[in-house]
């Protein structure tokens, strides 16, 4: 409408709020404003283990914002070289079945606490979502690139989940690798598993690790 903007989104102190605000009511000028609890947002996430994960899992609704959030990540040729596959309820233990069939078939003389423990790895969290690459030949767009953007869809995946209020854990484990359990999953002959996504309310409050000094990891250019 002629004459008419958009208004700009209250700014409210909860990042769950902020971020829902801004997903309803996105414009261009909400990128001019100053975003001083995203930086907050980005300083304070850490890695939560998934056995120190419990629930209850995010609703419906929280989860299409996390994979709305998730496929909003650099992608060059518009290629959409991801795709996810979400592990929630029962499906967990359904998942956990095919990756239990593998481990049994390579250990059969394993011990029934150790087949158990593979039963259960993706029913440790509440939620998990799989970032699964598609990244394959292309005659413009190098593979390596659709396999970072896997990478920051998966990244995405983890702010958003904190953003809402949950923790969470990008991990992949053996099976993340084996072709019988991707098979068996659903995953195509060119897909690969870019991480399993653990999500849910961390037990405890997380402690920080160090982190790397800036004068350890950056090099500035001179001529």
């Amino acid at each position: 409408m002629v004459g008419h903007c958009a208004p700009t989104p209250s700014i409210v102190p909860h990042p769950a709020r902020m971020l829902r605000a801004r997903l309803r009511s996105y414009a261009p000028s909400v990128l001019i404003s100053a975003m001083p609890d995203a930086l907050a947002l980005l300083t304070t996430r850490r890695s939560v283990k998934p056995i120190e994960l419990v629930g209850p899992a995010p609703s419906a609704a929280e989860i299409d914002t996390i994979l709305t959030i998730a496929a909003r990540v650099p992608d060059h040729g518009k290629l959409v070289p991801w795709r996810f596959l979400v592990f929630e309820g029962d499906g967990r233990l359904a998942a956990g079945e095919k990756i239990a069939a593998a481990f049994r078939a390579d250990h059969p003389d394993a011990k029934p606490e150790h087949v158990e423990m593979e039963r259960t790895r993706l029913a440790r969290a509440a939620l998990v979502v799989a970032v699964v690459s598609r990244a394959a030949p292309h005659v413009k767009i190098p593979e390596w690139e659709q396999v970072l953007s896997a990478g920051a869809a998966a990244m995405n995946v983890v702010l958003a989940a904190h953003a809402l209020g949950y923790a969470a854990n990008w991990m992949t484990e053996w099976y993340a690798y084996d072709r019988r359990v991707l098979d068996a999953l659903g995953l195509a002959p060119n897909e690969r598993i870019a991480g399993f996504v653990h999500i849910g309310r961390p037990a405890q409050p997380p402690t920080d690790r160090p982190r790397p000094p800036l004068a350890d990891v950056v090099t500035r250019f001179t001529a």
